[in-house]
C-alpha cells in the first residue's frame, strides 16, 4: 500500500512535470514558428515570379536538355544523362528548378552519383534531390548492381511478418543510405490497398490488401524515412489499388463512391497525414462517382482541394504522379495538364513532358490573371517550408 502510493504520488509529479514543460515548449514553438513563418513571408516577397514558378517543378535531368527529344519512356535510357551539361546550364539560367529526380538509367555507380548530385545542387533554383526507393521492384539504386546496398523483396514481403516494425527498420535503412548518398525526398510509402488481384501496376508494392494492416505499415515506413533525415511521400491518392489499367499508359478510373473510399483506400492515408506526412503524390485516375466527371484526380479540384485538404485537413505539399505519363498526355496537352494541376491545388508539377513550355504557360497565365499570383504564393510557402526541413 505504501509503494502504491508512493508510485502514485510519482506519477503525478512526473505529470505536473510534463505539463509545465509542455507549456514552455508550446510558447517557445509558438515565438518560433512565427518567426519562421515571417521568415518565409519575406522570403516569397523578394522572388521574382518567374523564381517561385521554377519553385513548383520538379524535373527529370532531360527536360533540361533541349537536345534531347522522346516520346516514350524506353527512349530515355539511350541517353543516359548522367551529368550536367552546357545545354542544361544554359536552360537552367532562365528557368530555375525546385527539384530534380533521377531514375535508374541517370545512375551508374557510387562516383558518378555523387558527382552528379553535386552538379545538380548548383543549379539555379537551389533544386531538392528525389528518388523513388520504395524497396523491392522500384528501387534505383538498389536495382542497379553498382551498388552494395541491403534488397527487399517487396512491401507485401515486408507485411508477411506482421510486425510494422520490419517496415520501420526496412525504411530506415533504405532512407540512411539515399541521405548518405544526398538525396533529400523518397516518393514512398506506397500508401495503396492491394485489392484487385488484376492490378498490373501496384500489386506486391502495397503492404496489404487489408487497409487496417496497410496503414500500419504505412506509418511505420514513414517513420523510419523521417527518423533516417529523408522527407517520404504518401501515394497515390485517392488510391491506386483497386484500378486494372496502368496509368503509365492511358486512361484508369475507380467506381468507387467517396463513401466506399473511406472505408478502404483512405484509411492509409488519413493515418499518414495523421502520423505528420509532409508530403502526398496524386494518381492520375479518375473517380466519377466521386468528381461527377472524367478527370484523372490529379487535374480534380474536387479530389486535391474538398477532399484531400477540406476534408482530410492536409497541409502539406501535393506533388503530381509524372505528368509525361499516358493517363495524362493521351488525354491533355502538356500546358493545358500543368495549368489545370495548379488550378485544382497542386503544389510541385513533377516531369512535365516539356518543362520549358510548361514553365512558360504557368508565367503567362499568371501573367494574364488565369492563376492568381497568391496561388502560386501559396504552393511557394509549402515548398519553401518544406526546403527548410
Amino acid at each position: 500500500m505504501k509503494t502504491s502510493l508512493s508510485l502514485s504520488k510519482r506519477l503525478l509529479w512526473s505529470a505536473a512535470a510534463s505539463a509545465l514543460l509542455a507549456l514552455a515548449a508550446c510558447s517557445s514553438d509558438s515565438s518560433t514558428i512565427g518567426a519562421e513563418e515571417n521568415e518565409l513571408e519575406d522570403s516569397i516577397e523578394k522572388m521574382t515570379l518567374r523564381e517561385k514558378v521554377g519553385t513548383m517543378f520538379f524535373v527529370r535531368p532531360e527536360s533540361m536538355d533541349t537536345t534531347i527529344h522522346w516520346k516514350e519512356y524506353t527512349e530515355l535510357t539511350d541517353h543516359k544523362l548522367q551529368k550536367v551539361n552546357k545545354t542544361m546550364l544554359a536552360v537552367n539560367k532562365d528557368y530555375p528548378v525546385g527539384g530534380v529526380i533521377l531514375f535508374a538509367h541517370n545512375i551508374d555507380d557510387e562516383n558518378q552519383l555523387a558527382e552528379f548530385i553535386k552538379e545538380i545542387r548548383e543549379l539555379n533554383g537551389t533544386p531538392l534531390l528525389a528518388i523513388d526507393e520504395e524497396g523491392g521492384r522500384v528501387a534505383r539504386i538498389a536495382n542497379n548492381e553498382n551498388f552494395d546496398v541491403p534488397k527487399y523483396e517487396s512491401m507485401a514481403a515486408i507485411a508477411e511478418s506482421g510486425d510494422p516494425n520490419d517496415a520501420y527498420k526496412a525504411a530506415f535503412t533504405i532512407g540512411s543510405y539515399i541521405k548518405e548518398y544526398g538525396f533529400d525526398i523518397d516518393f514512398a510509402p506506397v500508401s495503396d490497398v492491394n485489392t484487385n488481384p488484376d492490378n498490373i501496376i501496384i500489386g506486391p508494392r502495397a503492404f496489404s490488401d487489408d487497409p487496417e494492416t496497410a496503414a500500419d505499415f504505412v506509418v511505420s515506413y514513414l517513420n523510419g524515412l523521417d527518423s533516417a533525415g529523408i522527407v517520404g511521400t504518401l501515394k497515390h491518392f485517392p488510391g491506386h489499388g483497386d484500378v486494372k489499367a496502368d496509368t503509365h499508359f492511358g486512361y484508369a478510373q475507380t467506381n468507387k463512391t467517396w463513401k466506399e473510399l473511406l472505408k478502404c483506400e483512405m484509411v492509409p492515408f488519413k493515418a499518414g497525414i495523421d502520423a505528420g506526412a509532409q508530403m502526398i503524390m496524386t494518381a492520375h485516375i479518375a473517380v466519377p462517382k466521386v468528381t461527377g466527371d472524367d478527370l484523372p484526380s490529379t487535374l480534380s479540384p474536387v479530389i486535391l482541394q474538398d477532399k484531400l485538404r477540406d476534408e482530410l485537413g492536409f497541409d502539406g505539399v501535393i506533388v503530381t504522379d509524372a505528368m509525361d505519363m499516358g493517363a495524362i498526355t493521351k488525354q491533355f496537352s502538356n500546358t493545358e495538364a500543368t495549368i489545370k494541376a495548379i488550378q485544382a491545388g497542386v503544389d510541385i508539377i513533377l516531369c512535365p513532358q516539356d518543362f520549358v513550355e510548361a514553365f512558360d504557360a504557368v508565367v503567362k497565365a499568371v501573367e494574364k490573371g488565369e492563376i492568381e499570383e497568391s496561388r502560386i504564393d501559396e504552393s511557394v510557402h509549402r515548398i519553401l517550408k518544406l526546403k527548410k526541413k
